[in-house]
């Protein structure tokens, strides 16, 4: 397990679906030699198992898929298939050792989508499940749309899992309107009635992904589905650094993950995907450890804990103080220390408005060589003065 709660020993184990989930966000394919590579990346880092894809895509699908099992990387290397045979077929013959047999479970996907009956739904996982246990495979049995399934239902259909012999069941907030307080007395419901693992796999609709699979957690899963920037359909999914940020400084938790290749494992993903990694993004952003605000920025420099949670070196940032409209003249005299000019009082105050001035025309924070130029303008100014 790469998450153990200190209080109990209690391990969390972290499925990575960026390779499956992260892919099906709208307008993103990843090269094979990217799925090769984030899987490595996500292999160093410590991750417990990787969703890889849907080998019943066939082609290049497959052989991504068989190329990544050949490498025999740390985590068990799982495949995504409907609950049908030949899905199953086609994972088998990738070489992957775990299998997520999806079926959908709430009410208006059997009636609407599969046009079918809950007893089909039972019929057919119980089937895939048992070929694929026949098979020396791991399973999880995903609920799709479990969030909107009647709870009596629920349990029924995990329990004709468990008794298939399924290893898991992974209850999927597909839609995303799932909230923490209520998704926790959900899984804490279900986990009472079946004694099963349990996985959450959350969407981002309103923003809530991230709380509702920690949320699930208390409520007594053991098992999160995370993507690498929060990548998936639509809104995405839990993103992977800021559940394991969270586990570990919100709730105490311990992370046996490598959190220091954090930003460059961010950084690939999102540019393989081709979507710019928010300077703003939770853990990874840019903007994480800058400081431009006078007040931040001062206190800061007193002492980082003033106004960050943690060190920025455990994700693979850095600190930076930054000058613009916002700063404060302790931040532009700490700036200059750094070029070893000492700026008198005066000078600071001189400097401190001219900064402001010129970040308003320029509507941003200024660069070094502007600062320095500012500096030289005043020092001739006050000269010919």
């Amino acid at each position: 397990m790469c998450v153990v709660d200190k209080s109990n020993s209690k391990g969390i184990s972290i499925v990575d679906t960026t390779l499956r989930d992260g892919e099906q966000t709208a307008g993103v394919v990843f090269a094979n030699h990217e799925k090769i590579a984030i899987a490595e990346m996500l292999s160093d880092l410590g991750i417990n198992q990787l969703e890889v894809g849907i080998p019943a895509m066939g082609g290049d699908e497959k052989e991504v898929i068989k190329s990544i099992c050949k490498r025999n990387l740390k985590p068990s290397i799982m495949a995504w298939n409907r609950a049908v045979i030949s899905d199953i077929e086609n994972s088998i013959d990738c070489g992957v050792d775990a299998v997520a047999i999806s079926i959908s479970v709430s009410d208006i996907h059997i009636q609407h989508k599969l046009k079918t009956s809950r007893e089909w739904v039972i019929e057919n996982m119980v089937k895939s499940v048992e070929f694929a246990k026949k098979n020396g495979l791991y399973v999880s049995v995903n609920g799709e749309d479990a969030s909107r399934a009647d709870l009596e239902f629920l349990t029924t259909f995990i329990d004709a899992a468990k008794e298939a012999g399924a290893d898991r069941f992974r209850y999927c907030d597909t839609v995303g309107v799932m909230e923490p307080f209520s998704i926790k007395d959900t899984i804490m419901k279900l986990y009472n009635r079946t004694k099963f693992d349990i996985e959450m796999h959350t969407h981002n609709d309103f923003g809530l992904a991230t709380a509702n699979a920690i949320a699930g957690v208390l409520g007594g899963a053991n098992y999160i589905g995370v993507t690498v920037n929060g990548l998936g359909e639509r809104a995405g999914n839990a993103a992977l650094e800021e559940v394991l940020m969270a586990l570990k400084y919100v709730y105490n938790y311990e992370v046996n993950i490598d959190t220091t290749k954090f930003k460059d494992l961010s950084e690939y993903v999102s540019k393989a995907a081709g979507r710019e990694l928010p300077s703003w993004k939770a853990i990874v952003g840019s903007n994480m450890f800058k400081h431009e605000s006078g007040i931040h920025a001062d206190g800061a420099l007193k002492n980082p804990k003033n106004y960050e949670a943690f060190d920025p070196k455990e994700v693979g940032l850095e600190r930076q103080i930054v000058i613009g409209k916002h700063s404060g003249k302790a931040a532009i005299i700490n700036k200059f220390m750094e070029y070893n000019i000492n700026l008198t009082e005066d000078e600071a105050n001189m400097m401190l408005k001219a900064v402001r001035a010129l970040s308003i025309r320029a509507k941003r924070i200024l660069f070094d060589k502007e600062l320095v130029q500012l500096y030289n303008d005043i020092k001739k100014y006050r000269n010919i003065g």
